[in-house]
C-alpha cells in the first residue's frame, strides 16, 4: 500500500497515512483551494494589475460650420457645395449654392451643447435627379476632466437609392472612437488640426476618398454611429433637395493609462 508523509518530527519520527484514506484526500483538497482559486482570479482579471482604467465624460462639442456635399446624379454625374470657397471654384459649372441652417442645443441647460440639427436645401434643375448624397460636417471635439484633449473631428455619412430622392434624413451619435488611450496629463493637441485643407487649390484635397483615408490613419476619432438613413422620393420639378441630419453627442467612456507606481 502506498503512504503519504504528512509530519517529520526533528527526532526523526515521522508520522504517515494511507494515499486512499480520508486525511490524503483532504491535504489534496486543501492543495487545490491553495493554489486554483487565485488563478483563476487572476485569469479572469486579466491579471492583478490594472494597466489601464476608464472613466465617464460629456465632451464639449461645437460644430465648426465647415461642410462638404457631394449629390450623386443619374447618369453618373455630380453636383456639389462646401463651405470653402476654393472648392467651389473647382466645382465650376457643378456648383449648386444651397440654402443652410444649423442650430446646436443645450438640451438639459448645463452649459454644453447636446446635439446640431442641420438641414440643407439644394437647389436642382427640373431635369436633375439626386440618388445619392455624401456629407461630412466637422467639429471641435474637447475633453477636460481627467484627460485634456482636443481635436478637430468629422462627421460623415451617404446614402443612396435607385429610385431618385427629394430628402434624406440622419440621426446619430458622434461617438468617440480610440486605438489607443489618451494620457491623463498635460494637453493633447495632436490632432487639433483640419480635417479638410480649406485653403487648398487642389482638387485631390477635396476628395472624400482622400479626406476619409487620412482621418482614418489618427488613433483618435469620432464615427457618427445611429440607424440607417432615410430616403425620401417623389420630389417635384422646382423643389430643392433636402438633407436634414441630426447628430447628438453623448456622454463617453474615456481610456487612459493608469501611471506605474514601483514600492
Amino acid at each position: 500500500m502506498a503512504w503519504l508523509e504528512v509530519v517529520s518530527e526533528s527526532g526523526g519520527r515521522r508520522h504517515r497515512v494511507a494515499l486512499c484514506s480520508l486525511t490524503a484526500l483532504g491535504l489534496l483538497l486543501l492543495g487545490v483551494l491553495t493554489y486554483v482559486p487565485p488563478l483563476l482570479v487572476a485569469y479572469r482579471s486579466h491579471g492583478f494589475w490594472l494597466k489601464r482604467s476608464s472613466y465617464a465624460e460629456q465632451p464639449s462639442v461645437r460644430f465648426r460650420h465647415e461642410v462638404l456635399l457631394v449629390g450623386l446624379m443619374e447618369g453618373g454625374d455630380f453636383v456639389g457645395w462646401s463651405s470653402f470657397p476654393a472648392c467651389n471654384r473647382l466645382l465650376g459649372d457643378r456648383l449648386r449654392v444651397p440654402l443652410v441652417s444649423a442650430r446646436e442645443e443645450d438640451s438639459n441647460q448645463d452649459g454644453m451643447m447636446d446635439l446640431l440639427n442641420f438641414r440643407l436645401e439644394l437647389p436642382l434643375q427640373a431635369t436633375e435627379q439626386i440618388v445619392g448624397i455624401q456629407l461630412i460636417l466637422t467639429f471641435t471635439y474637447q475633453l477636460q476632466r481627467m484627460s485634456t484633449f482636443v481635436m478637430q473631428c468629422m462627421a460623415f455619412w451617404q446614402a443612396s437609392s435607385p429610385l431618385p430622392g427629394s430628402k434624406v434624413f440622419v440621426s446619430g451619435d458622434l461617438k468617440l472612437h480610440q486605438r489607443q488611450p489618451l494620457s491623463h496629463t498635460g494637453l493633447d493637441s495632436r490632432y487639433n488640426v483640419s480635417v479638410i485643407n480649406g485653403t487648398s487649390p487642389f482638387a485631390q484635397d477635396y476628395d472624400l476618398v482622400n479626406i476619409v483615408a487620412a482621418y482614418q490613419e489618427r488613433n483618435v476619432t469620432t464615427i457618427l454611429s445611429g440607424p440607417g438613413p432615410i430616403w425620401v422620393v417623389g420630389r417635384a420639378p422646382d423643389a430643392p433637395f433636402v438633407v436634414q441630419t441630426t447628430i447628438h453627442y453623448p456622454v463617453e467612456l474615456i481610456l487612459y493609462p493608469l501611471a506605474t507606481r514601483w514600492l
